[in-house]
């Protein structure tokens, strides 16, 4: 007992300071800006239409330190009509009053979001303990705490780790009421689920599954229960489901809650009715209005609902997605599976496979099948949601609340410690120990992490992009190289955030030149494209950018990397000619810089 708890204290301390870590050194990517002046938004004004495509819980969670620092707003572009999106134009305006201590901002609110993934390995050992046996929560602990995924997300300020934890938490919470039900357990679950509505909108779902896992569960009870008792299950199931809208809306301060149907106004066609021009929603419109349906209160906040409309909109009018090199418009129903592939330790998925067959083919490993149902419903049901939007595909993290259930299920190949099967102890922990090495071997570079068999994070680009590589997480680690690489002067950068200036990070940069492979140089003087000799810094998501640009990068070798999704390279003058020569361009005569001619010729160039 006390190794146990002395390993559970040392796995969860060792976490934190690993995210803690990490939260220091990376610098902010692409949405935490946005959800920290989100944040501010909500504690300043009370109003929840910043970022609201999610739910506030983590934002509020992350932004509460800063409350207490010092730190420049300006909330004059605050736009809460229908379909804005001005936490984009306030998260540029607070990069640029605050400038270099926008990163120690970052850091204090990435601080204030680690709870949650403390939260999440608490439920996976508890959970797993419960079912499996305390091996198996030694297990599912360490799967947490070491997945690369998890430790990548977790100590950023978005919502995605908050929803994998609270949403297990909730999950553990409904098991225990389904296996023992009272009033107590019933309200904690109750509790537990307004809680993880807070963080994403996926968990919506939940208010649907839950009902029908519970009859699922009650169908093979042995003997017939009593109807006093079947009545007396049905009115605390009612009243955890009531609890949890009571929670969330609260959450919201019940802004807009009970708000009639027919006063909404929607973007999504879904909710806003058929229109000529998916991009045009103007100030939006109500499929419902003049209908029977116009007067029904909706029991959920206002912000809540418009944030789904407008994730549904986002799907409706599709995005350009990249997959395996291909750029197109929309997505692939197999994109997350792939991502799965990929993106996971091959270390756990050998355990998730162990799992499957000790689990299907010897005794004494699985658990009943109504428990392990709790485990695999929420698994199929999110990916199926997730997976059917194909509006548009950017990243892997849309299945993170799928991870604790998954963790947990396959923490049953502990069993091998207890049943005495050496084969099965050996293969669970040697699988274990590989996927522990090899995502530590990439911390704290976590966000980029691949495994072995895409090559690792050298070669993730060949796969995916966003998010799942390069959200701008290595300026920093950029600035550290130059420092001691002094003669890596003058610099051409192209950095994938456009409202963070790398000068900001104090790296004096100009863009490099294009290539004739760009959809935006006809006309130009072939003079002034690329390549050209000179030091050069891309972030791997503007070299396979769709835009071609700069995919004439990919002819050369970088010869540093910041991080894993910052490429450095150095061209020289016969190397520049080279690839110049193989894209039909004339040969340059002389070795002038291509970064020698400032920022004019790139004025629209995006940054």
């Amino acid at each position: 007992m006390i190794l146990k708890a002395t390993y559970f204290g040392f796995v969860m301390l060792t976490h934190a300071a690993w995210l803690a870590w990490s939260a220091s050194e990376n610098s902010p990517t692409w949405d935490e800006p946005g959800h920290l002046v989100a944040g501010i938004g909500h504690w300043r004004f009370g109003r929840f239409d910043l970022m609201r495509v999610n739910p506030p819980l983590v934002r509020l969670a992350g932004s509460l330190p800063l409350l207490f620092a010092r730190a420049d707003y300006d909330w004059s572009r605050y736009d809460g009509s229908v379909g804005a999106r001005s936490e984009r134009n306030i998260r540029k305006t607070f990069v640029e009053l605050n400038r270099q201590r926008v990163f120690w901002l970052h850091t204090l609110a990435r601080f204030g979001c680690i709870p949650f993934s403390l939260l999440g390995a608490w439920v996976c050992f508890a959970w797993a303990r419960a079912l499996y046996g305390a091996p198996a929560g030694m297990l599912a602990i360490t799967l947490w705490c070491f997945s690369p995924n998890i430790l990548a997300h977790a100590q950023l300020i978005t919502p995605d780790v908050g929803a994998a934890a609270l949403g297990a938490a909730a999950a553990y919470a409904f098991w225990r009421w389904l296996k023992r039900p009272g009033w107590p357990e019933s309200l904690v679950a109750g509790l537990a689920l307004g809680l993880a509505e807070l963080t994403k909108t996926t968990w919506i779902v939940l208010f649907a599954l839950w009902p029908l896992l519970w009859l699922a569960w009650r169908a093979p009870a042995r003997g017939r229960p009593s109807v006093r008792e079947g009545g007396r299950q049905t009115g605390q199931l009612a009243v955890l489901l009531a609890l949890a809208l009571y929670v969330l809306n609260l959450g919201y301060g019940f802004e807009g809650s009970f708000q009639r149907l027919g006063d909404y106004r929607f973007v999504s066609q879904a909710l806003g009715g058929p229109r000529d021009n998916v991009y045009q929603f103007g100030a939006g419109s109500n499929r419902f209005a003049d209908t029977w349906l116009e007067a029904l209160p909706v029991p959920l906040p206002k912000n809540y609902v418009a944030g789904i409309d407008l994730q549904k909109w986002d799907f409706e009018r599709k995005m350009w997605s990249y997959l395996r090199g291909e750029w197109r418009l929309g997505g692939w129903w197999y994109y997350y599976l792939y991502a799965l592939a990929v993106k996971v330790p091959l270390g756990t998925w050998a355990l998730v496979v162990l799992a499957a067959g000790v689990g299907l083919f010897a005794r004494g490993y699985a658990a009943p099948w109504r428990d392990e149902l709790m485990l695999l419903a929420p698994i199929a049901v999110v990916l199926t949601l997730v997976s059917s939007q194909t509006g548009f595909n950017h990243h892997l993290r849309y299945v993170l609340p799928i991870f604790p259930f998954a963790f947990i299920w396959t923490s049953k190949v502990a069993r091998a410690v207890e049943l005495r099967n050496r084969w099965v102890a050996s293969l669970a922990g040697g699988a274990l120990l590989w996927s522990m090495a090899s995502s530590l071997y990439y911390y704290p570079h976590s966000l980029s992490y691949f495994n072995e068999l895409a090559g690792g994070p050298k070669r993730g680009h060949e796969h995916l992009l966003d998010s799942n590589i390069d959200w701008g997480q290595d300026l920093l680690y950029l600035k550290r190289w130059l420092d001691e690489h002094p003669e890596a002067r003058p610099l051409g950068l192209a950095y994938c955030l456009p409202f963070l200036d790398p000068s900001i990070a104090g790296i004096e940069s100009t863009l490099p030149p294009p290539g004739p492979e760009g959809r935006t140089v006809r006309g130009r003087d072939p003079e002034q494209l690329g390549p050209k000799p000179g030091w050069y810094a891309l972030s791997v998501r503007e070299i396979r950018g769709r835009h071609g640009r700069y995919a004439y990068f990919l002819r050369f070798e970088p010869v540093a990397m910041a991080g894993y999704s910052i490429y450095v390279y150095h061209i020289s003058l016969d190397g520049a000619n080279r690839v110049r020569r193989e894209l039909g361009l004339p040969e340059l005569v002389c070795a002038a810089s291509g970064t020698d001619r400032g920022r004019d010729d790139e004025q629209g160039g995006e940054r």
